[in-house]
């Protein structure tokens, strides 16, 4: 019932895992302070308010990108000035909860 909603309102689940797999980088857009206290391995730390400049950085890495904060709302922010800047990009939401289904 649940897939039969999605679909009929163009819901995608994403497989993060899937993703990370095939070479997807993990942006925390947390605090540097925040992000020493514990994150994903292999992720890039640039916190959200300076993703506008790291833009072209992160278009020259050429590979999907997702995002993850502490719970959702600074990584949406930042996937959307990704996206808008034509950088394939997805909203991880919480890092913990990223770091879960990735494993």
């Amino acid at each position: 019932m649940i897939e039969f909603i999605k679909k009929i309102f163009g819901i995608k689940t994403v497989d993060f895992r899937e993703l990370v797999n095939k070479g997807a980088v993990i942006i925390d857009v947390r605090s540097p302070m925040e992000f020493k206290s514990g994150s994903i391995k292999g992720a890039k730390n640039y916190p959200v308010e300076s993703i506008r400049n790291k833009v072209a950085d992160i278009k020259k890495l050429n590979k999907p990108v997702i995002t993850v904060c502490r719970s959702g709302a600074r990584s949406s922010m930042a996937k959307s000035i990704l996206k808008s800047a034509g950088i394939e990009a997805y909203n991880g939401g919480p890092w913990t909860s990223l770091q879960s289904k990735i494993r």
